[in-house]
């Protein structure tokens, strides 16, 4: 079977089993809301915990900051975005000036290719998690969890890239 074929039957699959759900199946809206609102929370820390692991691998790894600064710089918008005022969770600041956490500084590899490594798998997990959470998401939730799971994905692959 073909991969497309696999993943369109999937997605009509899914599809219908959305649809089938009636209005007394649906939780109330506040407690919906609730969920929604635990749901952001926790993708917040999520990505306030990734940007330590940023900030934990450039400190550790100079030498990394032209590749990492960028990426880095993605991950604090998207704490931010997960953040109803905009402010990303924090408790302390980084260089660039944008907030980090500070509870537990992460450990970080110390060849630059197995910190580098590190960060794609945090990167991937994170990715497959918030993919995981769509099901369960409100629809503008949904759409920024799968924009930044898709970002995720994205760097993940950028970080396992050779330097070139």
């Amino acid at each position: 079977m073909r991969r497309r074929t696999l993943l369109a039957g999937a997605a009509l699959g899914s599809g219908a089993l959305l649809t089938g759900c009636s209005a007394e199946d649906r939780p109330g809206r506040d407690e919906s809301s609730a969920a929604a609102d635990r749901l952001r929370e926790r993708a917040a820390r999520d990505s306030t915990a990734l940007l330590a692991r940023y900030d934990a691998t450039l400190a550790a790894h100079p030498a990394l900051a032209e590749r990492l600064r960028p990426l880095r710089s993605e991950v604090a918008a998207h704490a931010r975005a997960f953040t109803d005022d905009g402010a990303t969770p924090s408790a302390g600041g980084a260089p660039s000036g944008e907030p980090v956490h500070k509870a537990g500084t992460p450990s970080v590899p110390g060849e630059e290719q197995a910190a580098r490594s590190a960060l794609a798998d945090a990167e991937r997990r994170l990715s497959g998690t918030r993919t995981r959470e769509l099901l369960t998401a409100p629809p503008e939730l949904a759409r920024l969890l799968a924009s930044v799971a898709a970002s995720g994905a994205a760097h993940a692959y950028l970080l396992t890239e050779p330097a070139g």
